[in-house]
């Protein structure tokens, strides 16, 4: 579950607030969820559940004794947003995966993109909506829901040119 709020300052740097949370993750001794090193900032635990430990290393989040219904949420700044020329940007995420040895499982990402104050306008995304990626969007956010196997990387595009 991602919610990204995109503002003016955005528009300039690049870096966005990231609030996520990670539901139902599986009871293992040890996990860690990984990010770009060069696109999270200010990395932090906000809440937990049924996690006997966790800690924030560079830019992952590491967790010990993960219990059935195990949840995790973070905050950080996600430096996701790239200025592509001729007023267009494009917001990039994943790859969104649950990997295990060689394989990979089922997951649900949901993603709620928040346009806080600047003129931006929703151009397209990237994979287009289809079975199991459904897409929404208003005049002040997108969202989608997306059910995959494998590994989910999205591209949200955005204007900010006039009608």
């Amino acid at each position: 579950q991602n919610k990204i709020t995109l503002n003016a300052e955005s528009l300039v740097s690049g870096w966005a607030k990231l609030e996520q949370c990670h539901h139902h993750l599986d009871p293992v001794p040890d996990m860690q969820i990984v990010y770009g090193r060069d696109r999270i900032r200010n990395l932090a635990v906000v809440r937990s559940e049924n996690i006997g430990k966790t800690w924030i290393h560079e830019n992952t989040v590491q967790m010990e004794q993960v219990a059935r219904n195990a949840l995790i949420c973070i905050a950080a700044e996600t430096r996701a947003l790239a200025a592509d020329g001729d007023n267009r940007y494009s917001l990039t995420n994943g790859p969104y995966m649950r990997r295990f040895l060689d394989g990979y499982y089922p997951m649900q990402v949901s993603m709620r993109v928040l346009i806080d104050g600047p003129s931006l306008r929703f151009l397209d995304i990237n994979p287009v909506a289809q079975n199991g990626f459904k897409v929404t969007h208003t005049a002040s956010e997108v969202s989608y829901e997306a059910l995959f196997e494998g590994a989910l990387h999205t591209t949200i595009r955005f204007t900010t040119a006039p009608h």
